[in-house]
């Protein structure tokens, strides 16, 4: 049974993608700041017959990363998926920016979406080389892709918070470096746009949103479940390909 883990699975996309995992026959370790948030979806997916287990990690604590990942080693040696979910964009909710670049803005956007990516990753990468197949999703937004933002065309160039897109334009470089780094193993990165989804992320535009998490799972749980001959270091959507 592959083994795979969720960060930031206590709502939304996160959640949606443990339960599809946990659907496809893995077992699943939901992640999130308080363990309790997640009892109640892992009790459901076992009562459900699948195989999935509670785990507290805060992917701004180095600590507790740290202290997921050593317990993840001791109890299954490995880990075959790694899905990097865990993601705020404060930015949509700042009703008094300083400017259009606020530093404070920056600062908690980055401390989760990009250094609390690496960090997990950092602490996970060794149990990935373990496995026989190892699958990393990282989650960004077609909104950090340069060529979206500067294509009058797209229906997101009017969206301009630059804290969250550039977070996730730099966690899709750290994809690049990842599949590069890793390309004589069997271990395969894909940043992944799960579209404009109904989450507690986006709470103002929360209504207009026309995909709902377990549509935008799908799209994760392709690229977490990769054959073998699939690419490494692309970046998609539902859809297919999305230029950086």
């Amino acid at each position: 049974m592959k083994v795979a883990l969720v960060t930031g699975a206590s709502r939304g996309i996160g959640e949606a993608t443990a339960r599809r995992l946990a659907q496809s026959g893995a077992h699943v370790i939901l992640t999130a700041r308080r363990a309790e948030d997640l009892e109640a979806e892992v009790d459901r997916l076992n009562q459900q017959g699948h195989s999935a287990s509670a785990l507290q990690l805060d992917v701004t604590d180095e600590d507790s990363v740290q202290r997921a990942a050593d317990q993840v080693a001791a109890t299954y040696g490995r880990l075959d998926v790694l899905v990097n979910n865990a993601g705020v964009l404060p930015e949509a909710t700042n009703a008094d920016p300083a400017e259009v670049v606020d530093l404070q803005m920056f600062r908690t956007t980055y401390e989760t979406n990009l250094l609390g990516a690496v960090a997990v990753l950092e602490a996970f990468l060794p149990l990935i080389r373990k496995s026989e197949a190892g699958r990393i999703v990282n989650v960004t937004t077609t909104m950090a892709s340069l060529a979206d933002q500067t294509n009058p065309e797209s229906p997101y160039y009017g969206m301009v918070v630059p804290a969250y897109q550039s977070s996730k334009a730099a966690l899709n470089n750290v994809t690049i470096a990842l599949a590069k780094a890793l390309v004589d193993t069997p271990v395969k990165v894909t940043s992944v746009c799960p579209g404009f989804v109904q989450t507690d992320l986006t709470p103002i535009n929360r209504d207009n949103a026309p995909i709902t998490a377990d549509q935008a799972a799908e799209v994760v749980h392709r690229a977490a479940t990769l054959p073998d001959d699939a690419p490494s270091g692309t970046f998609v959507d539902a859809d297919g390909t999305v230029p950086w």
